[in-house]
């Protein structure tokens, strides 16, 4: 019986997401959210950008809380993940943290509610690789103010 159920979640997760891509991410990281407000006859786009504080991962029903300061003021949101009123996700920036929910960001102000950046090394080193490899098509020039070598001592 649950694997029927299981299929028929993950057609409908397919079906939900042929228009949108989903990034990866999770607990920390600083997302820009983009959701269809219908007023009437008419539809417009509001986006609503802060960290992800909590994600839940139940299938269908996965959602995710995003919380951002609105003039001195926290502001959380939750939104379903697969959502057909969620037009995009777009993740701006990893966060470095050690726990799944960040609850405690609640309490916290100013400085003390940053959070560190997640530097992605792998990149950082293909960067340096190039750059490695156009210092070495560039021709080597020479120092005229370098000394010249001293002539070999002589025993006496």
């Amino acid at each position: 019986m649950s694997d029927i159920i299981k299929k028929i979640e993950a057609q409908e997760i397919a079906k939900l997401t042929t228009d949108k891509s989903i990034p990866n991410f999770k607990a920390g990281d600083t997302l820009k959210v983009c959701v269809k407000i219908i007023e009437g006859k008419t539809e417009r786009l509001q986006y609503f950008q802060g960290l992800c504080i909590a994600r839940s991962n139940d299938s269908i029903n996965s959602s995710f809380t995003v919380r951002k300061l609105s003039g001195n003021e926290g502001v959380e949101r939750k939104f379903p993940l697969y959502s057909p009123n969620i037009a995009s996700i777009e993740l701006i920036r990893r966060g470095l943290v050690r726990r799944a929910k960040l609850y405690y960001m609640r309490k916290l102000r100013g400085k003390a509610s940053s959070i560190q950046e997640k530097v992605d090394y792998t990149a950082k080193k293909n960067n340096t690789k190039k750059a490695s490899t156009a210092k070495a098509a560039e021709p080597v020039k020479e120092n005229k103010a370098a000394p010249k070598e001293a002539a070999p001592k002589t025993e006496d």
